[in-house]
């Protein structure tokens, strides 16, 4: 072999092993950094800060009705005390079982009010968020109604004043969706003055007026035209509706708008 050749040869041998070490040392760089990095985990935030208030909800006026822990500031109608059986809380969610324990209402009464809280369905399950409730009626436990039913599983045919978020047997919501069953809906209430509005999920499906003409002949035409001043109380308790059904609730959160 030439000296030309040794030396040619020499260069490559010399050029391949410095391409050869930067090839296994960007390799191991590469390795080293997939190894010690830690997978990226999703978290729900509405999970996270379930039954909590921001700093802007506090500055708003807002405050919890549960807190995610005990059943401070609610009891059976009619009574003192919250029911023995019926309802539980776990993982921060207060759930009705069913038939057991009864409807249960606000220790405080509100008048002009907003109120939010989220709830979840099982297959269908018939419960409802009650407003403006007195316990003036003899033992009877009526007020103003949000719907909370599962609009496509209940067993037997709704009429349009039977789906969710309308105001029960009165005005029908519209332009509503429900989430599927298992997932968490965002019902919304507010009352300022004679003026209502029922949310679900971000959309308005009932606006009304109270006590005007128009909805008093409502009543009037309804299984309420017994009960005296029906939904037109100055101010009421709130109540989650015991239907027999299993439905669960969290951040529920309300603000006095007077």
């Amino acid at each position: 072999m030439s000296t030309l050749n040794v030396f040619s040869w020499g260069r490559i041998c010399k050029v391949s092993v410095i391409l050869l070490a930067f090839t296994c040392s960007h390799s191991n760089r590469r390795i080293t950094h997939q190894s010690t990095t830690a997978p990226i985990q999703k978290t729900n935030p509405a999970t996270v800060l379930a039954n909590t208030l921001t700093k802007e909800e506090v500055d708003a006026g807002w405050q919890l009705l549960f807190d995610g822990k005990t059943t401070a500031g609610w009891r059976k109608p009619y009574k003192e005390f919250f029911p023995e059986k019926g309802w539980t809380i776990q993982n921060g969610e207060l759930t009705v079982r069913g038939g057991l324990g009864g409807s249960i209402i606000t220790i405080d009464q509100f008048g002009d009010f907003e109120l939010k809280l989220e709830f979840k369905l099982t297959r269908a399950a018939n419960s409802g968020i009650k407003y403006n409730v007195v316990e003036k009626y003899d033992g009877d436990v009526v007020g103003l109604e949000y719907q909370i039913i599962d609009d496509v599983g209940y067993p037997q045919p709704l009429k349009d004043v039977q789906h969710c978020a309308s105001l029960y047997d009165l005005i029908p919501a519209v332009n509503t969706q429900l989430r599927p069953i298992g997932e968490w809906n965002e019902a919304r209430i507010i009352v300022q003055g004679k003026h209502v509005e029922h949310w679900l999920n971000g959309v308005k499906g009932v606006d009304y007026r109270r006590c005007d003409q128009t909805f008093r002949a409502l009543i009037r035409k309804s299984k309420f035209a017994k009960y005296e001043k029906f939904g037109c109380w100055p101010q009421g308790h709130i109540l989650l509706q015991d239907h027999g059904d299993e439905v669960s609730f969290r951040n529920i959160k309300v603000r006095r708008l007077n």
